[in-house]
């Protein structure tokens, strides 16, 4: 069954609405209201919601437009008249004058009234255009900040998972004499043979671009790469995953070149820590 609550809540009906959207989604979209009466409703409410926003922010036109249309509204009058006056004739006894037809203005003044209102609608219609656009424009940032909002839970709900899991053997290690106040934590579930830092707790001295942490295993006495990472981190993940092992009696970090070593350079070792 599909998630309707989710649907309606991915952003893709306001985006419906405004437009927005790729003939495909577009198509989409109408099939999930003519299956989903929960859908056709959301559609409703958010077009009645527009409407209410751009009735509450319609915008009168200015006083200065008004007198202008005013104004050739007057000129457009008074050319009628002196139009009318220039036509008419001189009496004369031998001839019968005609009445003199006055030229009907309705048509004129029905287009300087439907050019005056088309500048006005056209005016509105640029300020509504304007706020839509910033309104999709706040839309899009509130969808953006959710996605990273819901990736940062589900980053928090991994790490938690990881000490949550009785199969996970979580272990500390402590500074060298190098770096006495390094610390980390890192976590190690030998049933799935997956090795979890905790990136969040890393205290170690911060290395220069030609640098980087690597992460030893200690298999029977012998180190065993389980790959480099940054501190502090270049990302934003809660924990990070290592390299896999079946078995280690401990675990180690020493400071190596870009990429990391074969082998560990001991006098650059920052922590260790054994189970």
């Amino acid at each position: 069954m599909e998630d309707i609550k989710a649907y309606i809540e991915s952003g893709i009906l306001e985006l419906y609405v405004l437009g927005d959207v790729s003939a495909e989604e577009k198509l989409q979209v109408e099939d999930m209201a003519a299956k989903y009466p929960a859908v056709k409703a959301e559609i409703a409410e958010i077009e009645k919601s527009m409407e209410l926003y751009a009735e509450a922010n319609a915008v009168e036109p200015s006083e200065h437009l008004r007198n202008r249309v005013l104004s050739s509204l007057v000129v457009n009058l008074g050319d009628d008249n002196n139009f009318s006056k220039a036509v008419t004739h001189d009496d004369d006894d031998n001839i019968t004058r005609l009445p003199v037809t006055r030229i009907n203005s309705f048509y004129k003044y029905a287009f300087a009234a439907c050019l005056a209102l088309l500048l006005v609608s056209i005016y509105g219609l640029v300020n509504l255009y304007s706020k839509l656009q910033d309104s999709n424009t706040q839309l899009t940032a509130l969808q953006q900040d959710k996605q990273r909002f819901a990736n940062q839970v589900n980053l928090m709900d991994s790490q938690l998972d990881m000490y949550r899991d009785t199969t996970y053997k979580v272990l500390r290690l402590k500074g060298m004499p190098k770096a006495p106040t390094a610390a980390m934590i890192l976590a190690w579930n030998a049933v799935s043979k997956k090795v979890m830092v905790d990136m969040q707790s890393i205290k170690l001295p911060k290395h220069d671009t030609q640098h980087q942490y690597q992460l030893w295993a200690l298999v029977k006495g012998k180190p065993v790469d389980m790959g480099v990472f940054n501190a502090p981190a270049t990302d934003t993940a809660g924990v990070k995953e290592m390299k896999s092992i079946a078995s280690a009696d401990g675990f180690a970090v020493t400071l190596e070149p870009m990429g990391g070593s074969i082998n560990p350079t001991m006098d650059q070792m920052v922590v260790i820590g054994t189970f």
